[in-house]
């Protein structure tokens, strides 16, 4: 019976709030209101990531057991994928001119550290849409043993980085490259350690954790570029709406023969190269209708979000806020 009872929840719940979510849909475009589409479709988001996540450590459990445990986070972002269009009308559309993510090229040059701008809560769908097969986030090493999401991450070969101290950085960072090879599991690092909530298309200062990885594990550094897309999601304004987001897979930036005195000038590098590409895209999503217009901006406010690695900064790995 308690069983049955679950197997209900389970399945009857997310189609409730589907259901639910659509009537509300429709009552927000009678009534015009903007605030009513916004809490409905954080609703629906909110319980996609739950339904996604608890598929999730169910699929990592079983893959690790056949030894395809470095799958685990690329089935789960894939199921989110699919369950965030049904519920909220969301879409990133990757360009990926040279197949870098996909197939054998994607094989031969894992693994890599892949970096993106951090603009809301809803990067957490790029990564469903742009994870290629055997990446997987970083995260601080003591939430392994966090029920549930610590089990999901260690199922799914999540790079842990454990470190206390400035001294403790290089042992760390050597740990990790570690995992990436024995693995073969790459990552994907937000270097700009907070969601900016920019409307208009522009950076935060990078963080230099990511390309400490990378040196360290002599692996290539991948930017990613997600045009700004204001016009699907903003927090401040209580708008959230349905719409295409572009996205641009830059060339890899190599770090083969790069120690970290060179940590400086990847940054910048991949920064500019990154910042380059958001303004061109985002003209493309200004004609979309999915970032302002120019002239229409509101002024951004950064909030910390996620797991920050930042060496020359104290070495702190900061939780979520």
């Amino acid at each position: 019976m308690a069983f049955t009872t679950v197997l209900a929840w389970v399945v009857g719940s997310p189609i409730a709030v589907l259901v639910t979510t659509q009537v509300l849909y429709v009552v927000a475009n009678v009534t015009n209101s903007q605030k009513i589409d916004y809490y409905a479709r954080c609703v629906a988001s909110f319980t996609a990531l739950l339904v996604c996540a608890t598929y999730g450590t169910i699929a990592s459990a079983c893959l690790n057991v056949v030894g395809y445990g470095g799958l685990g986070q690329w089935t789960t972002a894939r199921s989110f994928k699919w369950t965030m269009l049904v519920y909220t009308g969301v879409w990133f559309e990757i360009e990926d001119p040279d197949g870098l993510l996909q197939g054998e090229t994607w094989d031969k040059l894992r693994p890599a550290v892949l970096v993106g701008n951090h603009q809301t809560e809803l990067d957490v769908l790029l990564l469903g849409h742009l994870f290629p097969k055997y990446c997987s986030v970083t995260a601080k090493k003591s939430l392994m043993y966090l029920p549930f999401l610590g089990w999901f991450m260690a199922l799914s070969k999540t790079v842990f980085i454990e470190r206390k101290s400035r001294s403790q950085a290089v042992a760390a960072f050597d740990n990790a490259a570690e995992q990436m090879h024995k693995n073969r599991q790459s990552v994907y690092i937000f270097p700009e350690g907070t969601r900016s909530y920019y409307d208009y298309p522009d950076l935060l200062p990078f963080k230099k954790g990511a390309f400490h990885l990378a040196v360290q594990a002599q692996v290539p550094i991948i930017p990613i570029a997600v045009a700004n897309y204001s016009n699907v999601l903003d927090v401040r304004r209580k708008l959230f709406r349905p719409g295409t987001i572009p996205v641009k897979v830059l060339q890899p930036i190599v770090t083969k023969g790069k120690t970290k005195e060179d940590v400086d000038s990847l940054v910048e590098q991949t920064r500019n190269v990154m910042l380059a590409e958001l303004k061109n895209i985002t003209v493309k999503a200004r004609d979309q209708g999915v970032a302002l217009k120019e002239g229409e901006r509101v002024n951004g406010a950064a909030k910390s979000s996620g797991i920050e690695v930042d060496v020359a900064g104290g070495n702190e790995l900061n939780p979520r806020r």
